[in-house]
């Protein structure tokens, strides 16, 4: 391969991880009350947010008892569900977010394995 092709891919890698970087994240969470389930994936989720994506997330929890409509709407099938909005492509991860890497590829924060 040439030089100049190798210092152009290069480039666009490093443009291509400084802008993941500083991607922001739109999330939603989609609970049901206030079980321990629940209450474990909203803890997980922060935690994770707070750790990599710190000051460039939008973390909101939807109580699925308050706003039922919002289950059709969203194709929610599951609880509770976490979206991730923004940056496509939209993703959906059910369970209570404990298995921390599951999560972090999900958000595309870690490369996917074959």
């Amino acid at each position: 391969m040439p030089q100049k092709t190798r210092r152009s891919t290069k480039r666009k890698l490093e443009a291509a991880a400084a802008e993941t970087a500083t991607q922001r994240y739109e999330l939603k969470l989609y609970v049901a009350g206030a079980t321990s389930r629940s209450l474990r994936a909203i803890a997980n989720i922060k935690a994770i947010c707070e750790q990599y994506l710190k000051g460039r997330y939008e973390l909101t929890v939807v109580d699925v008892y308050q706003r039922p409509a919002l289950l059709r709407v969203e194709q929610i099938v599951a609880v509770p569900t976490l979206v991730k909005k923004v940056p496509l492509p939209m993703r959906f991860m059910v369970g209570d977010l404990s298995r921390t890497q599951q999560v972090l590829r999900g958000l595309d924060l870690v490369a996917r394995t074959s």
